[in-house]
């Protein structure tokens, strides 16, 4: 079982979003255990990849923002809380793969460690993704789309969005993109524009 997934089952369970002291101890639970950090994970062996469209979308919406005079990059707030999770480069939260600990204020990172981290999470993501569609048909354009859909939200495996795709009713899943538009409860412009964006590649049925 991927950690993500871990943290997914968890979460529903609680019925509430995560506080950082008890992601931290998850995390600590989860390495006690032998698991991989999220980080480190990869797609399994034929395991379908996310293709140019899909990361495009995901550049374009996550940005690769607070870069310094020197040309790193640092984190930032999340716009939903104003604090955690502190986010770097392409999007990364939780784990900092450069060093150690998690990302948080103050956490600084190489453009060159943003983009590798950028590529061992969209292995992940797509693999994530994968698992949670099984042998759904899936164009391309649909697959990239629930990619940037679970790498902004973690959703995959419970979004109404993926029953939908799996029972091959596209329309109503094209239009429940538009459902996740909140942070910290409050429709964020950034993320109305991003799911809007999602629907039309998933329409793109190449």
């Amino acid at each position: 079982m991927l950690r993500k997934t871990i943290f997914d089952i968890i979460r529903r369970a609680l019925g509430r979003p995560f506080r950082q002291s008890e992601v931290d101890a998850i995390d600590a639970a989860l390495d006690a255990e032998g698991f991989a950090p999220a980080e480190r994970m990869e797609a399994q062996p034929g395991s379908r990849a996310i293709g140019p469209a899909g990361i495009a979308l995901i550049k374009q919406f996550e940005g690769c923002a607070r870069q310094r005079g020197d040309g790193t990059v640092e984190a930032y707030p999340d716009p939903g809380t104003g604090g955690a999770p502190w986010t770097i480069g392409w999007g990364a939260t939780g784990r900092d793969h450069v060093h150690s600990g998690r990302i948080a204020r103050g956490t600084v990172w190489t453009q060159a460690q943003c983009d590798a981290r950028l590529e061992a999470d969209l292995a992940r993501y797509a693999a994530e993704v994968a698992a949670a569609l099984g042998n759904a048909p899936t164009s391309q354009g649909q697959f990239d789309a629930l990619v940037s859909f679970h790498y902004n939200t973690g959703a995959i495996a419970r979004a109404t969005l993926t029953r939908r795709h799996k029972a091959g009713d596209h329309a109503g899943a094209a239009q429940e993109f538009a459902r996740w538009c909140h942070a910290g409860g409050k429709v964020m412009r950034g993320l109305v524009r991003r799911r809007v964006a999602e629907a039309s590649l998933y329409r793109d049925s190449r």
